[in-house]
């Protein structure tokens, strides 16, 4: 990868929907050759997917909160990991080296529905033993 690839991925990282004839007017490279290099970025898994960025406040779930989870023991974390990719509520799962065993992103639409994420499926899955929840007050940086 060098600087005209970088260049290509910073205008997509923007706009992802920009089209290739759009990226070569910006770099100044030709559109068979940003094509190539997209397709290239593409094929040696650069780049993942094209996806759209929601917004949480329209959808009605304006609320960001994340959630450190403890589990009791490592036999628990399939399960876990499972239920996890069920819930919609949970837009990110990191599993973690430290204090906890993972960090969660969430999005809810009120403070009932963080509660009840937390209390009612959260806690109730096999193996959990300890949730921290930090609501995010604003987002300066989100990617």
């Amino acid at each position: 990868m060098d600087a005209m690839d970088r260049q290509i991925l910073d205008l997509l990282k923007t706009d992802g929907r920009m089209s290739h004839s759009e990226i070569s007017k910006h770099i100044h490279l030709s559109l068979p050759a940003v094509s190539e290099r997209i397709r290239k970025l593409e094929a040696c898994g650069c780049i993942d997917g094209f996806t759209v960025k929601l917004n949480r406040e329209f959808m009605g779930l304006g609320l960001l909160a994340f959630i450190f989870i403890t589990l009791e023991r490592p036999e628990h974390i399939p399960a876990f990991q499972a239920a996890i990719l069920e819930e919609e509520a949970v837009l990110e799962c990191h599993h973690l080296a430290g204090e906890f065993d993972y960090l969660l992103k969430t999005a809810t639409g009120s403070t009932k529905q963080l509660e009840e994420l937390i209390s009612l499926r959260l806690k109730q899955i096999p193996g959990v033993i300890k949730t921290n929840t930090m609501i995010a007050l604003s987002s300066v940086k989100e990617e």
